[in-house]
C-alpha cells in the first residue's frame, strides 16, 4: 500500500483536543461534538498571525449556532452566501455590520432580501451581477472576485466563481458609473490550499489590479483574501498526512498585505474568510461500527470491508478527496487488516473508491463497538442530506468550556 501505516490510534498529540476525546469516549449514541473552546483558540492564533486582519467565517463549513455565537463573542464576523445564512447568523448573534454577502452567483430576490436584513457589501464578478445589486440594492458597496487557477489546493474553485484582472476594471468601474460603491477585490485561492506559492500568485494579481484601478481614480478601502488556510488534521485519499506549511502561508499573506497596502491610490483594510481552519480540527464523530466483512472481488482475491454507521451523506461527504482519520477506543491493540470504509448506504459512492486508500483497523471489531472519527468538523453538518437511504443525519453537541459540557 502507498500510505503510512497508522494502526488503530489516529490521535496526534497537540492536535486533538482532550476536551474532544474525552467527550467522544463519554458519548453512548452516535454523535457529532464540536469543540467551542478549541474553535476560539484557532480563531485567536489567526488573530496573532495576521494582525488587524477582520475575520469573517465561512459559515457554510459549519452552521451550527453554537458555533457562530461563540465566534461571534470574540469578534468574528460572517461570509455568508444568501439571504438564509443571513438570517441565521443575525439569530446567533453575529451583527450585521459584520457580515458581507461573498456569494457571486445570486438573483434579484435573493439581492433584495440581503438588503432588506441590512447586508450592504457584496461580491461580484460580473457586469450583469453588478447591475442587479444596483437594481435591488442601490447604493451598496461592491467588492470584486478575481479568478485564481486552484493550483495546490484539495478543492480549486477555480471554474464557477470569479473574473479576469481586465474584466474586474470594467466591473468596478460600472459599478461606480451606477451608483454603487467599488469597495473592494477579492480572492480565493481553493480550500485545504497546501502551498504559500497560490496566495503569492494572488496577491501579485490584486497589485495589478490595483494599479489599474488606480489609474482609473477608483480607490478601494479594502481587500479580501478570501479562504483556503487549511486544517492541520486531515490525511490525503491514499491516507498520507497532509503537512501544509502553514508558517509559509501566514509569512507571505503578511508580507503580501504590506506590499499592497503601499500601493498608492488606496487606503486598504484586510479581510479573510477561513472555514475549515477554524472548525475542521475541532470537531469529531462517534460513530460505531455496522459490520466488518471479507468477500472476494471478481478476481478472486479476498478483501475487508468497514462499513460505518454515518458515511457520505451523513457527515463524512468529503471522503473522495481525504480520509478522515479513525480511532477505534475499544481495541488499541489488535492486529490490523487493512479494509475499505465505507457508510451505511445502499450507494455506491458511499466508501473510499481507491485501491491505494485501503485503511488498517483492527480485524476483531464487531458490530456496535464504537468508531471516533477525527478532523471532521468542516462540512459534516452543512453537507448531510436530509435521511438519504432513510439513514438520518447525525445530532450534534458541543463543548462548552463554561461549566461543563452541552
Amino acid at each position: 500500500m502507498a500510505h503510512e501505516t497508522r494502526g488503530t490510534n489516529g490521535t496526534e498529540p497537540g492536535l486533538d483536543s482532550p476536551r474532544l476525546l474525552d467527550a467522544l469516549a463519554a458519548a453512548t449514541e452516535d454523535r457529532i461534538v464540536f469543540d467551542l473552546p478549541g474553535i476560539e483558540e484557532r480563531y485567536d492564533t489567526l488573530r496573532r498571525e495576521l494582525p488587524g486582519v477582520a475575520v469573517r467565517f465561512a459559515m457554510k463549513a459549519c452552521p451550527v449556532d453554537e458555533v457562530l455565537d461563540r465566534l461571534a463573542r470574540v469578534g468574528s464576523g460572517v461570509d455568508a452566501a444568501g439571504p438564509a445564512e443571513v438570517e441565521q447568523a443575525l439569530r446567533a448573534g453575529v451583527p450585521i455590520e459584520r457580515m458581507h454577502y461573498g456569494n457571486t452567483v445570486k438573483s434579484d430576490r435573493n439581492i433584495a432580501d440581503a438588503f432588506r436584513l441590512g447586508i450592504r457589501d457584496f461580491a461580484t464578478d460580473s457586469l450583469e451581477d453588478v447591475r442587479a445589486i444596483a437594481a435591488h440594492a442601490p447604493g451598496s458597496r461592491v467588492f470584486c472576485r478575481l479568478a485564481t487557477t486552484g493550483e495546490g489546493a484539495l478543492w480549486g474553485l477555480s471554474n464557477k466563481y470569479g473574473c479576469s484582472p481586465e474584466d474586474a476594471v470594467t466591473v468596478l468601474e460600472t459599478a461606480r458609473e451606477l451608483g454603487l460603491t467599488p469597495a473592494g477585490l477579492s480572492v480565493h485561492v481553493g480550500s485545504q490550499q497546501m502551498t504559500a506559492d497560490a496566495w503569492q500568485g494572488a496577491i501579485d494579481r490584486i497589485a495589478d489590479v490595483l494599479g489599474a484601478l488606480a489609474g482609473r481614480g477608483i480607490g478601494l478601502d479594502h481587500v479580501n483574501l478570501g479562504g483556503g488556510l487549511p486544517a492541520l488534521g486531515y490525511r490525503d485519499k491514499y491516507g498520507t498526512r497532509l503537512d501544509p506549511p502553514l508558517d509559509k502561508i501566514f509569512t507571505v499573506i503578511r508580507e503580501g498585505m504590506a506590499r499592497l497596502a503601499s500601493i498608492p491610490g488606496h487606503r486598504l483594510a484586510f479581510v479573510v474568510e477561513p472555514g475549515r481552519y477554524l472548525v475542521a480540527d475541532q470537531g469529531a464523530i462517534r460513530a460505531h461500527v455496522s459490520r466488518l466483512a471479507a468477500r472476494r472481488r471478481p478476481d478472486g482475491e479476498r478483501q475487508y470491508w468497514l462499513y460505518l454507521s454515518c458515511g457520505k451523506f451523513n457527515g463524512l461527504y468529503e471522503m473522495d478527496q481525504l480520509q478522515y482519520r479513525l480511532v477505534f477506543p475499544a481495541h488499541p491493540d489488535a492486529p490490523p487488516v487493512p479494509a475499505v470504509i465505507a457508510g451505511p448506504t445502499c450507494d455506491s459512492d458511499d466508501a473510499y473508491s481507491h485501491e491505494e486508500g485501503l485503511v488498517q483497523v483492527p480485524g476483531t471489531l464487531a458490530s456496535g463497538d464504537p468508531v471516533w472519527v477525527l478532523s471532521c468538523g468542516a462540512y459534516a453538518t452543512s453537507y448531510m442530506t436530509q435521511g438519504f437511504n432513510g439513514f438520518s443525519p447525525l445530532p450534534y453537541t458541543w463543548i462548552d468550556g463554561e461549566g461543563g459540557d452541552a
